[in-house]
């Protein structure tokens, strides 16, 4: 039964003017009942350590605790390690005495048999018991069933998850594993194989060595014989203190202590880190533990209890009293049906800003943890943090032995320099929230103006993250010849250039043994050679140069371009001008033609075949329209009729196959034939001046110095500052050509978006050369280097790497011919020609109202008039046909007939002319229609009266106008006039 703690719950009754003089002379009821002993939480210390001597220096108290919401009763416990039941009786004493309700344990390093106890005690009598120091967080992996266990130190798959990521971090892919017969090493190794296997990223674990780490003759000789066969750099741990000073000793004797080596461990072999290291242990030994170590006792205690108070404060409110305390280890306790007992309450407690939430194993959520490591003082410093999956270090690169950039005596180390040239090397920031470099990229380092403040320290350096087809080679090189290696960007200058009797880019840095090697978009050439040494080229390359191309527009005049102008002019000008009048010829002198049978007076008054219609016709077979034509009679006209037809059908065949060519934008590209084209070596007399230009400080700018100095001096204003301004520049149309490196201009042009660069040639290379890696004088790497270069090339590496990094969706070779829809600018052209001849139509027609309506009536009668009306109707009549006859007498009023079919249009004309003076109407067309009008009806009358005129339409089959007929002689000389139809 609980202490109940409602206000006045377990008085008597009182009567109301009691309670009232009561409530007035008490100020408050104080959260407890009246008269009743103030409640308090009953904790018990225990302490198992030296520790407890000197920083608590006497039993803990009440008043240490009175800033917690509740009461508490703290109980110290002092307990030793040597005798198991001695320390199973004291502790279940303690509980059966004072109710405890929970109890707080040292858990040093050292102290695992307790811990071990004290979990048993938790299974049997449920008492929740809170570790916090996490001593025996990495023995204790898997707790008995019922425990309840809270550790607030990092298990031992969550200090394997912080060591993997900084192996991830500096690229430390390939390890073994090295572990003693300590309790809990097959998890530790089962979790290890678990995590390599699930991981993206890719992890080489060589092998697995376990053996007794006592100090024995035979164990000595059997633990030499398995470290002398370790070939790694990385190796991970897992044994106790005691134990790695025995290993460490052995490796020293094996040779694996030192720089070139790198030991990680977990916080079960670090021990106490406030008490100095074994002389055994190696400097650069790295390990990951709780950040609680640099904590005092005192306040570790403090968060221990607090956890334990807040469970119970949760606790009380929920249920409304504070629970029974544990008094019996006799007596198994059953588990609540209602799973609603105090350790449920304890799993997820927030004390002074701090998140102490456990998961079902007792460890916590998020623990904070710290990557230390044993410095050249001896004494373990902190070089990163690792919490909630984030790590962040202070070093852009391992430091290895000795201080921050120091040079060291690594023989498997090797410091590379490098510089950032897409795809050989792509340099990105790092994530900004882990702060680390995804799988595919390896951490390198810049010089920066600003230092940046990482976990507590300040260096100026960038860290940044490298990948490309380089790194992917150093990436290879270093597993296959077993080197590390850490990687920076060089920042005076680029690839190398003697500057003033000093090198600087990344051959200064090799020269002036600032870096063992040096690996990028290097080429090799006899001037670098003579300074430092080459390895043997891994990729070919040389001079290449780059245009853009350059979108094409269609011309107006593009629908003619099928055919050269000389050919449109033979065309219309002369052949068909040629054959139109010979088949008039034909037509004319032929027996059976129109013309003929008009001299032999077989049909007067009939059509002729002129030479406009002879036009018309060749005219109207050329385009294939269906316009009202006239054929021609003869046999030879039409057999040479014929014959321009099937002319016409070739004509337009052939037309018609070659439009589509030049009706679609071409795209311009420049066409240089190499570095010794016209263009290059006399720019200025092209029009406008061709502009090109290099990256300045690099091979390609030698290699032009030296053997085209005139070239040079005209592109020194053109130099770009990298490649991708020139890039820019060729797309914007401020250069004109781009020389560089052939390899990085094929990816580019390959890369490209939209295709619009294209190097020379599809790809054309000039002084060819390669890339190599470039080392120091007489390196010993230069031949395992070598080796392993030409093994990757014979094995296809080198060739796979490259489809990867070097090979774009871009061809020069071909172009893909794909159709699409003809745009509005493929047919500008002839939508041109239309609006060019409805202008012109437009311009005919205005002139014709205006010559019809105003300047016809303006004219003053002149003889020079009538000669340019002959003219006139003299060409209608050439291309309209209309026959000349002799009038027989004198003029007679005219007599319109029956059998008008285009007869002597001009004596018509002269007629109406002669009438109209006559009558003296003057200029009036109405007066002078009435006066024909009435002479035709008194012309009738007189010849035959009573017969009324009729209207024939013998025409009208040829879209001629109706004509006025009357039944009279049918060969009058005078022309009929059309009746305009109303």
């Amino acid at each position: 039964m609980g202490v109940r703690l409602g206000c006045l719950s377990d008085s008597p009754w009182w009567p109301p003017p009691l309670l009232l003089l009561l409530f007035c002379t008490v100020p408050c009821c104080s959260g407890r009942p009246f008269g009743i002993p103030t409640p308090s939480v009953n904790v018990a210390v225990v302490f198992s350590g030296s520790a407890y001597q000197t920083e608590i220096k006497g039993r803990l108290s009440r008043e240490n605790f009175m800033d917690l919401p509740l009461e508490v009763n703290p109980i110290t416990v002092l307990v030793n390690n040597t005798n198991p039941r001695a320390l199973l009786t004291r502790i279940c004493d303690t509980l059966s005495t004072n109710r405890v309700h929970g109890v707080v344990f040292e858990d040093n390093v050292g102290s695992e048999a307790v811990a071990q106890i004290l979990d048993f005690i938790s299974t049997q009598t449920a008492v929740p018991i809170v570790g916090i120091s996490g001593g025996s967080a990495v023995v204790l992996p898997y707790k008995g069933e019922g425990s309840n266990f809270l550790q607030l130190g990092s298990s031992i798959e969550q200090q394997i998850n912080g060591m993997f990521k900084v192996m991830e971090e500096y690229n430390w892919d390939s390890f073994v594993v090295i572990t003693s017969l300590y309790p809990g090493y097959e998890a530790y190794v089962d979790y290890i194989k678990s995590f390599t296997d699930t991981s993206y990223f890719i992890w080489d674990l060589q092998d697995v060595l376990t053996f007794d780490m006592s100090a024995d003759g035979m164990n000595d000789i059997r633990a030499r014989r398995l470290l002398q066969q370790i070939d790694a750099q990385v190796l991970l741990v897992y044994c106790s203190h005691e134990e790695a000073q025995y290993l460490f000793s052995m490796a020293a004797e094996a040779g694996l202590v030192g720089p070139g080596y790198i030991w990680i461990i977990p916080s079960l072999a670090v021990g106490n880190p406030d008490i100095p290291p074994p002389d055994s242990f190696p400097v650069g030994l790295i390990s990951i533990i709780t950040d609680r170590w640099r904590m005092s006792l005192r306040k570790r205690v403090r968060d221990g209890v607090a956890i334990v108070v807040k469970g119970v404060q949760s606790f009380r409110k929920q249920r409304g009293f504070i629970p029974e305390g544990h008094s019996d280890c006799h007596n198994p306790v059953k588990p609540s049906a209602a799973n609603d007992t105090l350790f449920r309450h304890m799993l997820n407690v927030t004390w002074e800003h701090n998140d102490f939430s456990f998961n079902s194993n007792g460890y916590l959520v998020n623990p904070a943890m710290i990557i230390i490591t044993l410095d050249r003082e001896r004494q373990w410093d902190k070089v990163g943090t690792y919490e909630m999956g984030i790590l962040q270090m202070r070093y852009p690169v391992w430091p290895r032995y000795g201080s921050y950039l120091e040079p060291v005596s690594d023989y498997r180390h090797l410091t590379v320099a490098t510089l950032e040239e897409r795809p050989f090397v792509i340099v990105e920031a790092v994530d900004p929230v882990t702060g680390t470099c995804v799988s595919n990229t390896v951490p390198c380092r810049r010089q920066s103006n600003k230092t940046e403040a990482i976990v507590g320290h300040t260096e100026p350096y960038t860290k940044l993250c490298c990948k490309g087809f380089c790194i992917d080679i150093l990436k290879k090189l270093s597993r296959n010849i077993k080197f590390s290696y850490d990687l920076y960007l060089v920042t005076n200058g680029k690839h190398g250039k003697l500057v003033r009797g000093i090198w600087n880019g990344m051959i200064g840095e090799v020269f002036y043994k600032r870096a063992d090697m040096a690996i990028g978009s290097l080429t090799i050439n006899e001037e670098r050679s003579e300074i430092i040494d080459f390895s043997v080229p891994f990729v070919e390359t040389g001079i290449s140069v780059m245009v853009a191309r350059s979108n094409g527009t269609v011309s107006p005049s593009a629908f003619l371009e099928p055919y050269s102008p000389a050919v449109w002019v033979m065309m219309f000008v002369m052949c068909l001008t040629v054959v139109a009048i010979t088949v008039f010829v034909f037509e004319y002198c032929s027996p059976v033609g129109y013309n003929r049978s008009l001299v032999s007076a077989k049909d007067p008054g009939g059509p002729t075949f002129t030479i406009g219609k002879s036009v018309w016709l060749l005219w109207g077979i050329v385009f294939n329209n269906s316009v009202p034509i006239e054929n021609p009679k003869g046999t030879t006209s039409k057999i040479m009729v014929l014959v321009w037809a099937f002319f016409a059908v070739i004509f337009l065949a052939s037309y018609t196959a070659n439009l589509a060519a030049f009706m679609i934008q071409e795209q311009y590209i420049d066409t240089v034939s190499g570095l010794s084209d016209k263009k290059f070596q006399k720019p200025q007399e092209q029009y406008p001046p061709f502009r090109f230009g290099t990256v300045p400080n690099g091979s390609t700018e030698r290699n032009i110095r030296s053997n085209y100095p005139e070239m040079h001096s005209h592109m020194v204003k053109y130099n770009q500052k990298g490649v991708e301004d020139a890039l820019n520049s060729l797309k914007t149309g401020k250069l004109d050509a781009f020389i560089y490196d052939a390899a990085v201009l094929n990816y580019m042009a390959g890369k490209d978006e939209g295709c619009k660069l294209v190097t020379i040639g599809s790809g054309k290379v000039f002084a060819t050369t390669g890339y190599g890696i470039a080392l120091q004088k007489d390196s010993r790497w230069k031949r395992p280097i070598d080796l392993a270069l030409l093994q990757f090339l014979a094995d296809g590496d080198t060739q796979k790497l490259q489809t990867v990094w070097l090979t774009g969706i871009c061809r020069n070779e071909k172009k893909e011919v794909m159709s699409s829809k003809l745009d509005i600018d493929n047919m500008a052209g002839v939508f041109y020609m239309l609006l060019v001849a409805m202008g012109l139509s437009l311009l005919v027609f205005a002139w014709e109202h205006l010559l019809y309506w105003k300047l016809r009536h303006s004219v003053h009668k002149s003889e020079r008039l009538d000669f340019l009306l002959a003219i006139s109707r003299g060409i209608y009549s050439c291309f309209n046909g209309v026959e000349q006859t002799d009038r027989n007498g004198s003029m007679q009023s005219p007599d319109i007939t029956t059998n008008y079919t285009q007869a002597n249009m001009l004596k018509m004309l002269k007629t109406a002319k002669d009438m109209v003076s006559s009558a003296r109407v003057e200029n009036s067309l109405d007066n002078a229609a009435k006066t024909i009008e009435n002479w035709s009806r008194r012309g009738a009358d007189n010849v035959r009266a009573g017969l009324p005129p009729r209207v024939t339409t013998t025409d009208m089959a040829h879209g001629r106008l109706p004509y006025i007929s009357s039944i009279t002689d049918n060969h009058s000389p005078y022309p009929q006039r059309a009746l305009t139809p109303t």
